[in-house]
């Protein structure tokens, strides 16, 4: 079998490096940074302009026919970086809806707000319209329920939501009476919820308090679990993108920084923390593209995958930043240096969709239901 990415994809990924390159450098995400949204329009639009927002979007509907595993050859590019955009939770948005309408759940014409689930999922895929994964890891913190007449309707709060503020569609895993299920909600100036403070600067934050918010009904408890997987899927590339550049840069500056008359690189310590974060670097880019397969294909593994891969990716991307700012000292301790910047980006990450500890508990009960069931584990 060859796990190397094919011609199409390294292309992919090498005409994202160059356009982000260009656009995104660290000192154009510090300016955006430093403004109110938190948003880079400009690179949205070259972003949208590039179809990289329709990436799963099929090719007759002007999308590039591609899937999972593209997506996150996107998303490392993206945590690389550290692009002040929508990108992840738009096209899970995009893609929520599609599948949706693909399985039969609701009709293409069926109502969000004041716009059907297909013009949503043009306007998405085309970057004309923001979304966002509202999820908390207390099940109990988010509820929809049904009135007589059959229209949902949801309740609670949700962990934090990148974009939130921003966003124009919001995708909801809510608790039922019936169990977990997937909901699409509309927002608009009247009820979008303000940007919080947070440590991460790069990205808009915000809490949404879904009071007795009208919602339509995606799927059911399987919907909800395939969207889990695609967004710890993506958060794990996205840990990933950061974590080479973290690499990247310690490994320059342990080159560069003299100390006792020696390059601080030729010191054992230091060797072997670069070793160290290496081995983490390159397990995080094996479980993270053996997830993209295997939720892209609707692999029986896909939930198995995606959950290793969020607990490796979250661990191993905690040990990355903790050795590079150990290695840069000092220095990577400052405002001025960029360091700080990746390792609040990778911290929040850690946590989207479930930290690593909530993905162990998943996986471990994903594993249970197999044994039972007389299936191997492994």
């Amino acid at each position: 079998m060859d796990f190397e990415l094919s011609d199409d994809q390294i292309a992919l990924r090498e005409a994202a490096a160059a356009l982000l390159g260009g656009r995104c450098s660290i000192g154009r995400v510090r300016e955006v940074a430093a403004g109110a949204s938190h948003f880079d329009d400009a690179l949205w639009n070259a972003m949208a302009d590039q179809g990289w927002l329709a990436v799963e979007r099929s090719e007759s509907e002007g999308g590039l026919g591609l899937g999972m595993v593209e997506v996150v050859v996107l998303c490392e590019e993206l945590g690389r970086h550290l692009a002040p955009v929508p990108f992840l939770g738009t096209v899970l948005c995009a893609g929520a809806l599609q599948r949706a309408v693909g399985a039969g759940e609701v009709s293409d014409d069926a109502l969000v707000g004041e716009r059907s689930v297909g013009e949503w999922a043009r306007r998405l895929s085309s970057g004309e319209t923001i979304g966002a994964i509202a999820w908390s890891a207390d099940r109990a913190a988010l509820s929809a329920r049904r009135d007589v007449g059959g229209e949902w309707s949801l309740a609670g709060r949700s962990d934090p939501v990148v974009y939130g503020a921003l966003a124009d569609l919001v995708v909801v895993l809510a608790e039922t009476s019936e169990g977990s299920a997937l909901f699409a909600m509309a927002q608009d100036a009247s009820i979008r919820p303000g940007a919080e403070p947070a440590m991460d600067i790069t990205r808009s934050l915000a809490w949404l308090d879904l009071d007795d918010r009208p919602a339509l009904r995606l799927g059911a408890a399987q919907a909800a679990d395939q969207l889990l997987d695609r967004a710890a899927t993506g958060a794990s590339a996205e840990m990933l993108g950061a974590a080479e550049w973290a690499l990247e840069a310690t490994v320059s500056y342990a080159k560069d920084r003299v100390q006792f008359g020696r390059p601080i690189g030729s010191f054992q310590a230091v060797k072997h923390r670069c070793a160290d974060m290496l081995v983490d670097v390159e397990g995080m880019r094996s479980s993270a593209y053996y997830a993209g397969w295997a939720v892209g294909a609707d692999d029986p593994e896909a939930q198995s995958a995606a959950s290793a891969a969020k607990v490796w990716c979250s661990d191993a991307a905690g040990r990355v930043m903790a050795s590079a700012l150990q290695v840069h000292g000092g220095i990577g301790f400052t405002w001025e240096h960029d360091m700080h910047l990746f390792l609040k980006r990778s911290q929040l990450d850690q946590m989207s969709f479930g930290g690593a500890a909530f993905h162990r508990e998943r996986l471990a009960r994903t594993l249970r239901r197999r044994a039972e069931a007389g299936l191997p584990v492994l």
